[in-house]
Order: structure tokens, then C-alpha cells, then sequence
């Protein structure tokens, strides 16, 4: 998928779609994960769809819960996905910078083969 270090540094123009591909990819993650924690807090907790949002969006953004918690089961699907929250953060992040990462880090070892060697 990505061009090893004797490739040609990849033209801007598919440099951006690459990008492009990848913050389609991490978006598509966050809607899924979102939608998971709407459905645990709308089961669990028997809260509406737009509370469920808030909490879901609030923990996935690593800011915490907005409402109190009554139930056990609505207890122990908070911890569960504040940690999966944690887990996914990492993950995004990490999906999102790749193609920036892998072009930085081309872009220097081709400089290293490109200096006269002694």
C-alpha cells in the first residue's frame, strides 16, 4: 500500500487522497464507535437518543459522562466504553497521521540515499 524507501516520493496530488482516504476511514471509525456507545447508554440506561448522543460523544472525547448513572448494567457499559474510548482515540489518531508519518519519514531516508557517501 505504501512505496518502500527506493519508490519515488508519492506526487502531492495522491499524497492528499491518500489523506483524504484515510480521514474518510477515521470518520467512518468515529461513527461506528459513536453509535455504539448511543445504543449501550439507549439500553442500558433507557436514556433518548439525543442524551445518548451527548454521553457517548462526551466519553469518546475523552471529556467524561454529562448525566448520572442509575443502573448497574448502565455502570459497567460506561467503564467498558470509556476504556474501549481510550483504545479508539489511540487508533484514530494513529489512522489519521499515518500517510503524513510515512511521507515525512520517506521524504528523509530518500535525502540519506540521495547525500554522496564517502
Amino acid at each position: 500500500m505504501y512505496e518502500n524507501r527506493f519508490r519515488p516520493l508519492l506526487p502531492r496530488r495522491a499524497f492528499y487522497a491518500r489523506m483524504a482516504t484515510h480521514a474518510l476511514a477515521g470518520g467512518g471509525l468515529v461513527a461506528i464507535c459513536l453509535g455504539t456507545g448511543m445504543f449501550g447508554y439507549h439500553s442500558f440506561e433507557k436514556m433518548g437518543w439525543t442524551d445518548a448522543f451527548v454521553n457517548a460523544a462526551m466519553i469518546l472525547s475523552g471529556m467524561g459522562p454529562v448525566t448520572e448513572l442509575h443502573t448497574q448494567g448502565g455502570k459497567i457499559f460506561a467503564g467498558c466504553y470509556a476504556l474501549f474510548s481510550g483504545l479508539a482515540f489511540i487508533v484514530l489518531i494513529g489512522l489519521i497521521l499515518t500517510p503524513a508519518i510515512h511521507r515525512f519519514l520517506h521524504k528523509f531516508h530518500q535525502e540519506e540515499y540521495k547525500s554522496p557517501r564517502k
